[in-house]
């Protein structure tokens, strides 16, 4: 006699097992009608499941987060019905959920092409209108094996193959189609609904692995309704005009190409802005009490293997032999055991914790080559990184004062707030329980310390310990995941780091590993795509043009850009013998913030005429006026603050932290 406690805890009494479609029935029509599927003491399962037991039941409806996942899987295997249907003789493979949609790979002899799409979607959409039940099936292993086979659908036989012996072998059919799958599902393919749209094609590995057959993924997208799925359209047409790829080559910042896979080959402008980025950061890691240092590229693997790299990360890093010593030399794919290193020449003391220890370290990791994304990820790159030596009580004062770094710089490259996850404890992890136990706890005393409000991420701290997780949301909603706090107790036991303690003994010191950015390289994208290229003043490659509208005026526009240049701004003079229309087209499409026109009536009167980004009017001003506005204008935030010129809490202020970082 099962009973059923309900989110707003009242309990139901059944005679015995009970379906979820029973319990909901038995609350009222509404919520019947409504049910997709339900949580049985956190797990989410079928309606058809029966209940035996006592338990915790939720219902999931169309308004909830959880059925995105549930419509997206189920159309996942509407998309493969409607293909096997379309084209018979095409096998299956898998087709999971993922983040804005789904997708489903596709053994085939001929791929699949866009011109594909429209007779895909139509017969989709016919499949979701014949309302076919989903119904679960538990088949033996060996009948399983042998159905699939028999069907020529030898990728689906190998995945039953490879199954643990204790798992079940899970049918669901919708119809006459069926697919082996975990599940859960919804009720029917209606469930699915309308909105949802195949969106591209790409080549897969089986099993993502290189050595195997190529398949054919078809990539879609599913939402709850119309709306959600017009906006998600509409999100990605923005994203596309806002792609730092095609911004950056119109802007001239840098390139990529094949005789360097996964770096970046810098321009003169591009540089401009990476390079103020990092004098922005080296100022306000100066004014929070880091010493900047340099540590090797190439490094023996004696290091990495102490330090546990060598086990966990070799598949990323790249390895350079040097065959007359007979050594294999790793180039760095991080720089924390090279800090240990700096911490542990030379005796420490206590009075010298915390000792903070900052890097703008030049990084390689092997990344496929089907996972490079233009300077977003690259397999050479450059981290804000820095490491915290300290001890247990000031673990909390630490974190306070990173995160309230952190909520300054943010806020002054554009992103007002942000919102933490705490990545707890990975399956594959370095250091005893204890130790983890320790650090998790630490690090959640510190957020509550700290004021931090953190939403969970089970399972995706690093190898050596438990971490913060600091997303930022771009102008078109999209997450960014950039900035991270790590608690460690494992390198500096591995590495044998110690201080001398008050009571004159050795101590381990506690690592936090810290970065804000992650990697200029990938920061800088999001910037140009949060900005759409259109820079804040102080962070422009190019701040402001010059541009003469007659010959005669040439010597007074070069005057006004050497006037410009030495009160600090990057200055480009443009004398070239066109039309100021074309001139001015030219430079709004390179993003330039400001064009300063300059004629005859200018050189006469030493004024300039001033055009913003965007904007259809011009302001007369006297060319000492334009000098002090601009020169203004172009300080970065930080200086502003220190000139008593601008707002701001300084950057180890609790009190950002709190009102910076919601939940």
């Amino acid at each position: 006699m099962p009973a059923i406690t309900l989110p707003d805890g009242s309990v139901r009494h059944f005679d015995g097992a009970v379906t979820g479609t029973a319990v909901a029935e038995s609350i009222g029509p509404g919520l019947a009608k409504a049910a997709l599927a339900m949580e049985v003491d956190g797990r989410l399962v079928d309606l058809s499941l029966p209940i035996g037991t006592d338990a915790a039941v939720r219902f999931v409806t169309r308004k909830d987060e959880a059925a995105l996942g549930l419509i997206r899987h189920d159309a996942a295997h509407v998309l493969a019905e409607a293909v096997q249907e379309l084209w018979p003789g095409t096998q299956v493979t898998i087709g999971p959920a993922i983040e804005n949609g789904f997708y489903y790979d596709f053994a085939r002899n001929e791929p699949f092409t866009p011109e594909d799409f429209p007779a895909i979607e139509a017969k989709m959409r016919e499949i979701v209108a014949r309302g076919a039940r989903f119904e679960r099936e538990v088949w033996p292993r060996e009948e399983a094996i042998r159905f699939f086979e028999e069907r020529g659908e030898r990728y689906k036989a190998e995945l039953i193959r490879d199954l643990p012996e204790s798992e079940p072998i899970s049918i669901y059919r919708q119809g006459d189609w069926l697919d082996l799958c975990r599940g859960p599902h919804m009720r029917s393919v209606a469930d699915v609904g309308s909105a949802f749209k195949l969106m591209k094609v790409a080549g897969a590995y089986w099993r993502g692995d290189h050595r195997n057959a190529m398949l054919t993924r078809i990539y879609a997208t599913a939402w709850r309704d119309g709306k959600e799925l017009d906006a998600h359209l509409l999100q990605l047409a923005e994203a596309e005009r806002r792609d730092h790829r095609r911004i950056g080559k119109e802007m001239d910042l840098f390139h990529i190409q094949e005789e360097a896979t996964g770096s970046i080959f810098w321009h003169p402008k591009g540089w401009r802005l990476y390079t103020v980025l990092q004098d922005y950061m080296r100022r306000a890691q100066q004014g929070a009490g880091y010493q900047e240092v340099r540590t090797p590229q190439l490094v023996d693997r004696t290091l990495w293997e102490a330090s546990g790299h060598w086990e966990n990360y070799r598949d990323h890093m790249f390895i350079a032999t040097v065959e007359e010593e007979d050594k294999h030399l790793a180039l760095k794919p991080m720089n924390c055991p090279c800090h240990v290193q700096i911490f542990r020449h030379g005796l420490r003391s206590y009075r010298e914790l915390p000792l903070r220890m900052a890097e703008f370290g030049a990084c390689h990791r092997y990344e496929p080559s089907g996972a490079l994304h233009g300077i977003m990820r690259v397999r050479a790159f450059t981290q804000d990184d820095a490491h915290i030596f300290c001890t247990d009580d000031q673990i909390a004062p630490e974190t306070a004062r990173f995160v309230a770094m952190l909520a300054d710089v943010y806020r002054d490259l554009g992103f007002d707030s942000f919102r933490v996850k705490f990545a707890d404890r990975p399956d594959n992890r370095a250091g005893s329980e204890e130790s983890w136990d320790k650090a998790e706890a630490a690090l959640k005393e510190a957020c509550r310390l700290a004021g931090v409000e953190y939403e969970h991420n089970p399972g995706e701290g690093a190898f050596y310990g438990p971490k913060l997780e600091f997303v930022l949301r771009d102008a078109i909603g999209r997450d960014w995941q950039c900035g991270t706090l790590q608690v460690d107790y494992v390198l500096p036991d591995r590495l044998d780091a110690s201080f001398i303690g008050e009571d004159s003994a050795r101590h381990r010191p506690v690592m936090l590993h810290r970065a804000i950015l992650g990697s200029f390289e990938r920061f800088i994208g999001i910037l140009i795509e949060q900005f759409a290229g259109r820079f804040p003043m102080w962070m422009a490659p190019v701040q402001v043009v010059v541009a003469s509208i007659v010959t005669d005026a040439e010597p007074y526009a070069l005057d006004v850009a050497d006037r410009l240049r030495a009160a600090g701004l990057q200055v480009e003079a443009d004398t070239a013998n066109e039309k100021i229309n074309a001139k001015i087209r030219t430079h709004s499409l390179q993003r330039v913030p400001v064009i300063l026109v300059v004629g005859r009536k200018e050189a006469e009167a030493g004024t300039v005429a001033m055009r913003r980004l965007g904007g259809n009017t011009q302001e007369m001003l006297s060319l000492d006026e334009a000098v002090a506005l601009l020169a203004a204008e172009a300080t970065p935030p930080d200086l502003r603050r220190r000139s008593g010129n601008g707002a701001g809490a300084p950057a180890d202020s609790p009190s950002t932290a709190a009102s910076s970082a919601p939940a």
